[in-house]
């Protein structure tokens, strides 16, 4: 998983609120068998005139097709737990979601993608989205736990330290027990080898079998 330290662009704001996972990225896109790609998908609906003449939605409008932050309305990421809500939104390029209130498991699975999910309250929230509606450029700083913005103001977010430590070290759930637990892990695997041989016997000393395979041909 990619790290997260700062992030520095122009933000793109979609002020809707209750979009759920299905606006997000639509079921009927869910059998897609790998997550590259997925950003094609992204808002699928409301992307239906990416090349024609008329309005066209917010991440095909230049400046913003090349936000890499999305500024949103309360309840963002609600209804199902799909998480190619949030591969989408990563493979479009979309590191950090601000909004004042998101869908519980969608929270959680930003964290787990590498996207920073930051929740505001409704004075630091408008702020943000006026800086977004005007393509200010904001920066993230995950370590300072805080926004930034052009004209030098500066805004705090919470996060839960362990949310905080998976991000800044890109580690996913495996990454994690990995990292904390591999002498725990190691050691186990030692005790079983002196406990249990069987389980860990090589292919040369499990060739006996081929023989008996042969004989019961």
């Amino acid at each position: 998983m990619e790290k997260f330290a700062t992030l520095t662009s122009i933000a793109a704001p979609l002020p809707e609120t209750h979009l759920d996972t299905d606006v997000i990225f639509p079921a009927r896109f869910l059998l897609l068998p790998d997550k590259k790609g997925l950003g094609e998908q992204l808002f699928n609906e409301r992307r239906s005139n990416r090349d024609g003449d008329g309005p066209r939605f917010v991440l095909d409008t230049p400046p913003w097709n090349q936000a890499r932050i999305l500024v949103t309305g309360r309840a963002f990421g609600t209804g199902s737990s799909r998480e190619q809500a949030v591969w989408s939104l990563a493979d479009f390029g979309i590191r950090c979601v601000i909004a004042p209130s998101f869908g519980e498991i969608f929270f959680s699975n930003c964290f787990k993608n590498g996207v920073l999910p930051i929740v505001l309250d409704e004075a630091a929230h408008g702020a943000v989205m006026a800086a977004a509606d005007a393509a200010q450029p904001l920066t993230i700083d995950l370590e300072a736990q805080a926004i930034r913005f052009q004209d030098g103001r500066t805004l705090p977010f919470a996060i839960d330290p362990h949310r905080k430590r998976t991000l800044l070290e890109g580690l996913d759930e495996i990454g994690l027990i990995l990292a904390d637990d591999l002498a725990d892990i190691s050691g186990f695997e030692a005790r079983q080898r002196q406990e249990r041989p069987w389980l860990h016997l090589t292919r040369e000393q499990l060739g006996y079998l081929d023989d008996v395979g042969e004989e019961l041909r």
